[in-house]
Formats: C-alpha cells, structure tokens, sequence
C-alpha cells in the first residue's frame, strides 16, 4: 500500500514552502535568507537537559516583555514566529469555514498555515506603491478571522502606513484578528504597532530572534496580544515549545549586554544596507526600493538572468515573485562589497 493514499487530500495537493535551506545552492555568499551574518557567543549549562522544560520559561517571558515593553501576560514565546503563525490559524479559524485574509506580495507562511489545516485562504494584493488596498479588504472580510499584515514587508522591505493600521483594526472590531508581522522591527523599532495593544483588543503582533538578534538558528519566537488571545493560544501549543537551551540563550540576547551588542550589530547592518543600496543606485537600468529591514529590494533589466549567474558563481540571492526583482539580504560588509562588484561586472558585460 501507498502511504501517501492515507494523507489528507489537501496535503497532498499542497505546494510547500520554499524556504532558503529547500532550494539550496552552493557558494560562499549567502545573502537568501535574510539571516545576520554576525556570530554571537552564548554560555550553555547542561544541568537541566534531563528534564523538560517549562511551558513558557518565566525568565524568557519577563525578559521580552521588558524588551518590547508590555505586560507579561501579553507574551508568549514558540518556535520561531512561523509556530506563532500556525497557533493563531488553529486556535481561531474553523476548517472549511473560516479564512484568513493576506496581502501580497509577503512572507508565503500565512497561506500555507491556513492551507495545512484546511481554512480558507484570501488574497487583496497590495496596492501599486505596496500599502493596504482598505476598501478591497473591506469586501473581503465575510468569513475572515485573521488579517496578515507584515511591517517591514518581506520581500518589499516597505513600512506599512500607521494610519491604515489603524484603519483595519477598526474595521475588524468584533469580525477579525490584525495580526501585524513584525518579524524586522528591530531595526526600525519606531515603527512598531506594539503601543496599539492598549487600545485594540483585536491586535497581535508577531515578533522573533532571528533577525537583529542574529539567532535563525535557535527557532525563538514571540506573540504579542491581551492576555485573552494569549490565554487561547496557550490550550493548543505543545506542552514543552521551547527547549531548555534555547531559553537559556534566548535570556541571554535580551539581557542588557546582549541587547547593547544587538543594537550595536543593527547599526553595522543599516551602514551596510545604505552602502548596498547607493552603490546599486549608480547602475543603470537598476531600481533599488527604500527598504526598513535587513534587506534590500532590486529591480534589474534582467532579474532571472542575474540571479542565475550569481547563483552559478557562488553568490546565493533570493528570486523573488516580483518581475525581474531580487531580495538581497544585507550581511557583512565584504559579502556586500563583493556581490556589488559582481553586479556591475555583470551589467557591463550586457550594456
């Protein structure tokens, strides 16, 4: 018999997420993925690994709370911001009766989590200049229980308008959730939703390590929103979320030495962006978008056939779904001096 016979149709059919590590390539730049190119070092103990850990680590739990400067009843931490994601879909959305609603081009998670647990899935693509289309929103909302929106946009790096924002939110008052993506506001913190918690009872925001704090690879996340969506969301995460050394590590990022160093670490990444991006400025026929998060969106004659090459020659970019455009991720400043070179060799080579 085919296994495969057993699962849910739906699974079946799925298309899965691309992430950066599925696709793969070989070089030495790695600029995909959106990760820090900074590498950090932390103390681990080793005394607790025989036992699990606590659901939602106290120590965790107050130090983002201090960190992002709510209450800690207003916090909860996952496996990264995608567990976050998933929780929200499982905890407020019925199969094959509710939706959620999202705005493309964004980060491909939310249709996927919906898809998996078959809810519905809509889509209002964002507008020409990338901000809220309200009034398509407004028709769409018949059935939604989730509002995706990410700010800074991935892959557009732009900021959503505060006052859309706030606009959705009051659109959705009693009918849906706004869940605000905010996986890049550390590095514009001025720009965060999280000071609306107070007035919007339908707000959640989505938070994570992996960006500033330079730690993809430790799968720590944290969801923002009034103790009674945090309250549901905590019936259905797994009993022990977050490994005993993540929390450990995690605590230590957000001490105030690790928080000094991170912000040093996002003002190094700003002077590489802005260098990236006024280097690529100068090139003809290339279109740099103002981005606010550790990446940049660029616009070339001939995307596909650009990024194949820098593919071909050890420099792994990210495509994206917008013609001819590429995702650049900001790392260290030679990864960037050598992947601008690269670029203006290879337009000189077509001009």
């Amino acid at each position: 018999m085919n296994p495969e016979l057993l699962a849910r149709k739906t699974i079946r059919d799925l298309t899965p997420y691309q992430s950066a590590r599925r696709l793969g390539g070989s070089g030495d730049i790695w600029l995909n993925a959106n990760e820090s190119p900074f590498v950090n070092e932390f103390k681990i103990q080793c005394d607790r690994l025989n036992r699990y850990s606590t659901c939602q680590p106290e120590a965790l739990i107050q130090a983002y709370a201090d960190y992002a400067r709510v209450d800690k009843s207003q916090v909860l931490t996952s496996r990264g911001a995608d567990e976050g994601i998933e929780l929200l879909v499982r905890t407020f959305c019925e199969p094959k009766q509710d939706s959620i609603l999202y705005c493309p081009p964004t980060y491909g998670m939310y249709s996927i989590s919906a898809e998996t647990f078959d809810v519905g899935v809509k889509q209002v693509p964002l507008t020409a200049d990338w901000q809220l289309d309200l009034p398509s929103i407004a028709e769409n909302l018949d059935g939604v229980k989730l509002v995706f929106v990410c700010s800074p946009n991935n892959p557009t790096g732009n900021l959503i308008r505060r006052e859309d924002i706030i606009s959705l939110l009051n659109m959705t008052q009693d009918k849906a959730l706004v869940v605000m993506d905010e996986a890049y506001i550390d590095f514009c913190p001025e720009a965060s939703t999280v000071d609306l918690l107070a007035q919007f009872p339908n707000l959640v925001i989505l938070r994570t390590l992996s960006k500033a704090f330079a730690l993809a690879g430790l799968r720590c996340g944290f969801t923002l929103a009034n103790a009674v969506v945090i309250d549901l969301l905590l019936k259905v995460i797994a009993p022990y979320p977050v490994p005993v050394p993540v929390a450990d590590i995690a605590v230590q990022a957000l001490s105030p030495a690790g928080l000094a160093r991170t912000k040093f670490q996002v003002l190094d990444l700003s002077a590489n962006r802005a260098y990236l991006q006024a280097g690529l400025s100068m090139l003809p026929g290339v279109t740099v978008y103002d981005g606010y998060g550790n990446y940049l969106l660029v616009r070339f004659p001939d995307g596909d056939a650009l990024f194949k090459a820098l593919w071909d020659n050890g420099i792994i970019l990210r495509r994206s779904p917008i013609d001819n455009c590429i995702r650049i991720s900001i790392g260290s400043r030679d990864e960037c001096e050598k992947t601008l070179a690269f670029i203006r060799t290879q337009l000189e080579k077509i001009s």
